[in-house]
């Protein structure tokens, strides 16, 4: 940076610091209620201004607490001090494995960029990228996972994971890759082999979520956007913002719903094949838009980024418009709320019982660009016929203290052949399991949606 470049950071970096300590009683980023969620959320009014209104995260060690789960549950920590874990995925034989790193590194834009990064980062953990696949396995079914190895080392930055078989997919931020696997293994016979590169020019957003169809036969990868509202220019934005359909034997690949800005979690619904994403919408059109969304993905949909939100809702920041992609745009099915930063999804399966037997966990991993923070916990969403039916009820709760202080920040969910919740949470390098006390440890449930059966 020169010398008025470094000026004017300073100036700005004093500006976020305002914000970040300012009063939240007076923020318009309050609670907005139930309107803000569902099928039909109320999206108020556009506000543009040199900032966003801040809140970040406030490490803090857990001690002797716990997250706070619902009367008639337990949560334990099932594995500590991991290396940034990001995404599990439930083997057949109840072996959890656990993706771990951080990527990206794309460089700032702008001044305030700069400093919003680095301010970003204090909510972060400072521990150093695992880069690998951690195995843990619970020998005598009694939810203690006392055996850990490293399954594989030396990946770049794994995010998504999916089982067809006796192929272990795994999403790095560069390129999609497999392992063979059987069932009881503890570590990667070999080196993986690659199925095909991903984009990884830039990687403003780097993360690569991975979904199997029910048939084994395509893998989904989602691919978030080079930047928040193509301030890199639309060159940058290539084969990004979007859901590719890969052949899983031949890596070939093609477009299967463009318009995502960033499609962080993926996951296919039991039952129907359909595929569903959790996706993080834009930032800098106030603590109240956009919506960040749970939805179905269609095959050949066009959802909106950049030029439109929540279906056909334009956003005057991109230039030039384009009214016929617009006329295009899907509403997505449900709206989680506004800058939570959902990270992951998984649906639940009947052994959960009551009032979670049908439906998805989703993670939300907490804003930043709120001065009253959304997010930092696990919710369900209630399915009925199919489909998201019903407002979000809070599971897996109290990673943000009443205190401000921030003790952990839920990233993947999924759910073990028990019916037990696991949630990866990659500020205090966690992995906690959420069982219920009236369950008993040999509890079945159906085969898991993401290890494809052909």
């Amino acid at each position: 940076m020169n010398r008025s470049s470094l000026l004017a950071a300073a100036a700005l970096a004093s500006l976020l610091t305002a914000c970040d300590n300012s009063d939240p009683g007076s923020d318009p980023g309050s609670d907005p209620g139930p309107s803000a969620y569902g099928a039909n959320p109320q999206l108020p009014e556009q506000e543009h201004g040199l900032l966003p209104s801040m809140k970040i995260a406030e490490p803090a060690q857990w001690g002797g607490k716990k997250p706070t789960v619902p009367d008639g549950f337990t949560v334990t920590a099932i594995a500590t001090d991991l290396g940034i874990p990001r995404q599990t995925l439930v083997l057949p034989n109840g072996d959890i494995l656990v993706a771990e790193g951080r990527g990206g590194g794309a460089p700032p834009l702008r001044p305030k960029d700069f400093i919003a990064g680095i301010i970003k980062a204090k909510g972060t953990t400072s521990v150093k990228s695992g880069n690998r696949l951690t195995l843990l396995r619970d020998k005598d079914g009694d939810g203690v996972y006392e055996e850990r190895t490293v399954f594989a080392d030396k990946l770049n930055a794994p995010y998504g994971l999916a089982l067809v078989n006796d192929q272990l997919y795994v999403a790095n931020q560069d390129a999609l890759v497999r392992f063979s696997y059987h069932e009881g293994q503890t570590r990667a016979d070999g080196p993986p082999v690659k199925v095909t590169d991903l984009p990884s020019y830039i990687n403003h957003h780097w993360t690569k979520s991975l979904a199997a169809s029910a048939d084994g036969r395509f893998l989904y990868v989602g691919i978030g956007s080079n930047s928040n509202i193509t301030e890199r220019g639309m060159p940058a934005e290539a084969d990004r913002a979007m859901i590719w359909e890969i052949d899983a034997q031949t890596g070939a690949h093609r477009p299967y719903a463009t318009g995502i800005r960033n499609p962080t979690a993926l996951a296919i619904q039991p039952g129907t094949g359909k595929l569903w994403a959790v996706v993080n919408e834009r930032d800098e059109l106030g603590p109240n838009l956009v919506p960040d969304y749970l939805t179905s993905v269609r095959d050949g949909a066009f959802y909106g980024w950049p030029y439109s939100y929540w279906g056909q809702n334009v956003d005057p920041r991109v230039q030039p418009q384009d009214p016929q992609k617009v006329a295009s745009a899907i509403q997505p099915d449900y709206s989680l709320g506004a800058h939570v930063a959902a990270l992951g999804v998984a649906f639940s399966v009947p052994a959960m019982g009551g009032r979670f037997a049908d439906g998805v966990f989703v993670g939300e991993h907490g804003s930043w660009n709120r001065n009253v923070p959304s997010g930092y916990k696990v919710v369900f969403v209630p399915f009925r016929d199919g489909a998201p039916a019903g407002p979000p009820v809070d599971v897996v709760t109290g990673f943000r203290g009443d205190d401000g202080k921030t003790y952990g920040r839920p990233v993947g969910v999924t759910v073990d052949p028990k019916g037990a919740l696991i949630v990866a949470d990659d500020l205090s390098n966690t992995i906690w399991r959420v069982t219920s006390n009236n369950r008993t440890p040999t509890a079945e449930a159906p085969s898991r949606p993401d290890t494809a059966k052909p």
